[in-house]
């Protein structure tokens, strides 16, 4: 009896058929644009956050989780393919028009993976760059499509907003970018939850879920939520939550007097600010950090809706539930309002993976791990196999054990690439420029260490390179 339970183990790792079997759990993605790891269950008490809380209280809080990329789409590419891949957010739109002019020199993407495994593949949202994953000047022209082979279903409900782009950048009742009345960087409507895109991505999710969890074949439901994205727009009911809360004064606010990957803002700018700069108004930084933080609540709300949904179904006695952020956002810190760098408050961002017998359920873990990770960390609690051409690691050894170990991390932007260790960071820029940071100190990301420590330098150029052509020289898709 034994070496048969044994045998149907192996054959049920090893299966490549599409056949639906019932042992595979289903799989959760719930995907937050520009969430900062700015949660309570991340320790920062002064956030309204009770649904990834309950979350992270049943599983595992990566406290030390690196996305590859501070960008949305060459972030989601590294999500959704496993692999480093191009820097700019056309990336997965690039990888596309490879699949048609050389299909043979493309990988399977996770979803792609999942379905040719027995999975129902479903996307709802933004999940890689444009939300429902279609091109064409309004993102919804269906014959471009970003991630071929990836989905049964791609979704994007758009209701007032009419357009996947007009939702992207939607302010209250269909108002957006392009609107004049909706350029405001924030607003607190008065309204339930529908009157901003992702009460809609959230009733499209769950509609799906009801109807996925009547099917018999497993399924992997991606859902991505926009805000906090900007504008800085939520409901009023969430901007009510930090009226009168004493914000901690910004780290590090000013400008870095040294080069690095320092960042303009140019996105943050663009929006109607009053003629305010939260560089130099501390009152209207401390009003934008307050919409942003009612962002994460609206976000956080939605979460909650899923969660509660996947287990009136039951399904969530069988379902891998994994909450990503795509990148970090910087709120003032390094005189920075936005991503694009290569400094900590672009890069880190939560990670939370929930699955019914997880161990030590609530305990969180500090081992560093990266976005491009996630792939082979949902094939091995699946069962299926771990595809050889992944360039991450899987989490499981810290799921099983919250001390595990992690391992650096490694971003990149076009014109530098970084790795981040335990103690120090390290940038390389594309002309040989050095910036060493030590994390141990005080001044961490404010005093380039570099001349000080050629070893150091030496060391982990050695590392990140590694990294990068471990490999196979040319393996990785953006060198």
């Amino acid at each position: 009896m034994k070496c048969f339970k044994i045998l149907i183990t192996l054959m049920l790792a090893t299966s490549s058929g599409g056949i639906a079997l019932p042992q595979k759990p289903n799989i959760l993605l719930l995907c937050v644009d520009d969430l900062r790891p700015e949660l309570n269950c991340f320790d920062v008490p002064y956030v309204h956050s009770p649904n990834i809380d309950r979350l992270a209280a049943e599983g595992r809080a990566f406290l030390r989780h690196y996305v590859n990329a501070p960008s949305c789409g060459p972030s989601r590419y590294t999500m959704l393919t496993g692999r480093f891949g191009p820097v700019g957010n056309r990336a997965l739109f690039e990888r596309a028009q490879k699949m048609r002019t050389h299909p043979e020199a493309v990988f399977p993407s996770m979803p792609e993976w999942f379905r040719s495994h027995g999975y129902v593949t479903v996307s709802v949202g933004k999940v890689s760059h444009h939300p429902g994953g279609w091109g064409g000047e309004g993102w919804n022209d269906n014959t471009v499509v970003e991630m071929p082979q990836a989905w049964s279903r791609p979704l994007m409900p758009t209701g007032a907003w009419q357009t996947p782009r007009g939702a992207m950048h939607g302010a209250a009742h269909g108002f957006h970018l392009s609107d004049p009345g909706g350029r405001r960087v924030f607003e607190s409507a008065k309204g339930d939850d529908s009157i901003y895109p992702d009460g809609l991505i959230t009733d499209e999710a769950l509609t799906q879920l009801g109807e996925l969890t009547e099917d018999d074949a497993p399924f992997f439901l991606a859902v991505g939520l926009i805000k906090p994205y900007l504008p800085f727009a939520a409901p009023e009911k969430y901007y009510e939550l930090y009226e009168g809360v004493e914000l901690p004064p910004i780290p590090y606010p000013t400008k870095p007097a040294e080069r690095t990957t320092w960042f303009n803002s140019g996105e943050f700018m663009k929006y109607n600010r009053r003629g305010k700069d939260p560089r130099t108004n501390a009152e209207f930084a401390a009003e934008v950090r307050r919409h942003y933080l009612a962002c994460v609540s609206y976000a956080d709300t939605q979460v909650g809706r899923i969660l509660k949904k996947l287990k009136e179904t039951g399904a969530d006695k069988n379902t891998l539930i994994v909450l990503w952020g795509d990148h970090g956002w910087h709120l003032g810190e390094h005189a920075v309002w936005g991503k694009h760098t290569l400094f900590e408050e672009s890069l880190r961002s939560p990670l939370v993976i929930q699955y019914p017998s997880i161990a030590a359920p609530g305990e969180k873990t500090e081992a560093m791990v990266q976005t491009v990770d996630i792939f082979p960390t949902l094939c091995a609690l699946s069962g299926i196999p771990i595809p050889d051409f992944t360039q991450g690691i899987s989490l499981q050894p810290i799921l099983d054990d919250p001390r595990g170990n992690g391992h650096p991390a490694v971003a990149y932007l076009g014109e530098a690439t970084t790795l981040r260790t335990a103690t120090h960071r390290l940038v390389l820029h594309q002309d040989g420029y050095v910036e060493l940071y030590d994390h141990t100190s005080p001044e961490k990301e404010t005093r380039n260490v570099a001349d000080a420590h050629p070893g150091i330098v030496r060391k982990m150029k050695a590392s990140l390179e590694k990294q990068l052509n471990r490999y196979g020289s040319g393996s990785t898709d953006f060198i």
